[in-house]
C-alpha cells in the first residue's frame, strides 16, 4: 500500500520545482525528501524524476502520476483545512435524538435562537419513544432516563431522580374511591404498561423502608409514560408515574395522590452521548444548549423506553 505521506511529498517537490524549495515549504530536510520520493519509486517499481544537482525533470510515468494525484492531494489539504476551520466555530451538523413529544417542553423559539446565534449549525431531530443506538444510527446526542446500560457512553445529568408515585384523578377518586391500603389495588382500574396480560406487578417501597408489591389491571394500557398519564388525567384508572411528570398537575389539582406513603424510586435524566473526545464544537453547543434549557424545565416526559415497568413472567 503506498505512503500517502510520500505522495504528498512528491507533488510538493514536483511544483516547488526542487527539493531545496521543498523543503523551505515543508520544513524538513532536502535529503529527506529525497529519500521518501525514493521510497515512493520502489513502490511504484518506476521511476517518477530525473535529478541533478540544480533541477529536476519529471519521467513520463512521473507526470502521468502527478497529474493523477495533485487534484486527490488538494483536496486532502482542503479537508483538513475545513476540518480545522470547523474547530475554530461551530458547524455541521447535530443529530439529536429525543422523546417523540420532545417540542411539547423543549420550546422551538430556543432552537430559533440557537441557530441564529450558530449560522454553520443544522440539527437533525430523531423523534422516537424507542431507545436510539447512538453508534448506529450516528446520534450525537440523546435525551434519556434511566441508569447507562452502555458503560461507553458518556452521560450528563439534567434532572435528578425522584420518585414514582401512585396518582389518580379527582373524577376516579369520587366515581371509584380511594384504596386504603396497597392490596386494595387490585380491585381498581390501574392504567398500566401495555403487555399481552393486561397486568403488571409493582413493586414499590413502604412507609417502614419495606419493600411490597402488588399485581394490578386495568381496562387501558400503552408503550408510553405520557399516553398513561394522559390516561389518568381523563379518569381511566390509578397510575404509577415519576414525579417528574406529576408534579405540576398535582399542584394544580388535576392529579391527587393515592397511597402517598408508597413509592418507587426514580431515574435521573441525562443527555448521552458516545464520545466526550475532540467532540465538534456544534455537538458542545448543543449539548450547552440542552443543559441550560432543560435543567429549567420542571416536568421532562420519561419515555417507555427510559422507564421501565415490572411486567408478570
Amino acid at each position: 500500500m503506498l505512503d500517502l505521506n510520500d505522495v504528498v511529498v512528491f507533488v510538493e517537490v514536483v511544483r516547488s520545482g526542487s527539493f531545496a524549495e521543498a523543503s523551505r515549504h515543508l520544513g524538513v530536510a532536502p535529503n529527506t525528501l529525497s529519500r521518501r520520493v525514493q521510497q515512493l519509486e520502489a513502490q511504484l517499481g518506476t521511476r517518477l524524476m530525473q535529478r541533478s544537482t540544480r533541477k529536476l525533470a519529471l519521467t513520463s510515468a512521473g507526470q502521468a502520476f502527478h497529474d493523477r494525484c495533485a487534484r486527490a492531494v488538494d483536496g486532502l489539504i482542503d479537508a483538513g483545512q475545513e476540518l480545522m476551520s470547523d474547530n475554530q466555530e461551530p458547524s455541521g451538523l447535530v443529530r439529536v435524538a429525543a422523546p417523540a413529544d420532545f417540542f411539547d417542553f423543549f420550546l422551538m423559539e430556543w432552537l430559533v435562537d440557537f441557530l441564529a446565534e450558530h449560522p454553520r449549525v443544522r440539527v437533525d431531530f430523531v423523534l422516537s419513544d424507542a431507545r436510539a443506538d447512538l453508534i448506529a444510527e450516528r446520534i450525537d446526542v440523546a435525551i434519556r432516563g434511566g441508569p447507562l446500560e452502555d458503560s461507553g457512553l458518556y452521560a450528563r445529568k439534567v434532572l435528578d431522580a425522584g420518585h414514582d408515585g401512585l396518582v389518580a384523578s379527582p373524577s376516579y377518586v369520587t366515581a371509584r374511591g380511594a384504596p386504603g391500603t396497597l392490596q386494595e389495588l387490585a380491585g381498581h382500574d390501574c392504567v398500566v404498561f401495555a403487555h399481552p396480560s393486561g397486568r403488571a406487578i409493582w413493586r414499590l417501597s413502604g412507609p417502614d423502608g419495606t419493600d411490597a408489591e402488588v399485581q394490578v389491571a386495568g381496562r387501558y394500557s400503552a408503550n408510553t409514560a405520557q399516553a398513561l398519564r394522559k390516561a389518568t388525567l381523563a379518569g381511566l384508572g390509578i397510575a404509577l408515574l415519576p414525579s417528574t411528570m406529576t408534579r405540576r398537575d398535582l399542584r394544580a389539582g388535576r392529579l391527587v395522590p393515592v397511597l402517598l406513603e408508597y413509592h418507587r424510586e426514580g431515574h435521573s435524566v441525562n443527555l448521552v452521548y458516545p464520545s466526550r473526545r475532540h467532540q465538534p464544537l456544534a455537538v458542545t453547543a448543543f449539548i450547552d444548549l440542552m443543559i441550560d434549557k432543560l435543567s429549567a424545565v420542571e416536568e421532562l416526559p420519561i419515555t417507555h423506553s427510559c422507564m421501565t415497568p415490572d411486567l408478570p413472567d
